[in-house]
């Protein structure tokens, strides 16, 4: 039975059409350094703040070493609040070094990005108002538990707002015009 499912998952693999990803590699270089760096702090931060808060809920480290749970907490999500710097720094570098899509280069292609960042703002702002910053960052795991689950916006909208408010902010960054550079190659042109 094992070698019928991993031979019908052969079978199925062999008949993606991978011609599509072809056309992506004209505007992402996964080779890039920064590209690297960007993907690996991305992947980075949700899996530690996990595995850390996970290890505080099962063993108590944290909150005995800082002597409160409110403390670790907070600790905690300094932690996260920085690792985020880094990673939107590294999300910055990747996007500098990336080939661009001048179809994106234009009024629509500008608006679509302030647009998803506008609507990840109002996410993520939004859900961090209704949490609180010890909501925010995994208060739970360290035992401080909120009076009841909140169920006001934008939680009644979706599950996990701040998560795809995040993503939003960056996809709408991906997609924005390489402004800079406009303005640099304007100004000899100017003089």
């Amino acid at each position: 039975l094992l070698l019928a499912q991993s031979q019908l998952t052969i079978n199925v693999f062999s008949q993606v059409d991978l011609s599509a990803m072809t056309l992506l590699s004209d505007y992402v270089n996964v080779m890039d350094p920064n590209f690297m760096v960007a993907v690996l702090s991305i992947a980075f931060n949700p899996l530690f703040w996990n595995l850390v808060a996970r290890w505080e809920h099962r063993n108590r480290s944290l909150t005995r070493i800082f002597g409160s749970p409110y403390t670790a907490c907070y600790f905690l999500g300094i932690v996260i609040i920085l690792l985020n710097f880094l990673r939107s720094h590294c999300f910055k570098e990747a996007m500098k070094s990336q080939p661009k899509l001048p179809l994106l280069d234009c009024l629509l292609g500008y608006c679509a990005s302030v647009t998803l960042i506008a609507v990840g703002i109002l996410l993520v702002t939004s859900s961090f108002l209704a949490l609180g910053f010890i909501g925010t960052f995994l208060g739970d795991y360290f035992g401080i538990l909120m009076e009841m689950k909140v169920s006001s916006f934008p939680f009644d909208l979706m599950k996990n707002p701040m998560y795809w408010g995040s993503t939003s902010i960056y996809f709408g960054w991906a997609l924005m015009p390489f402004t800079e550079e406009i303005y640099r190659s304007k100004a000899p042109k100017c003089e």
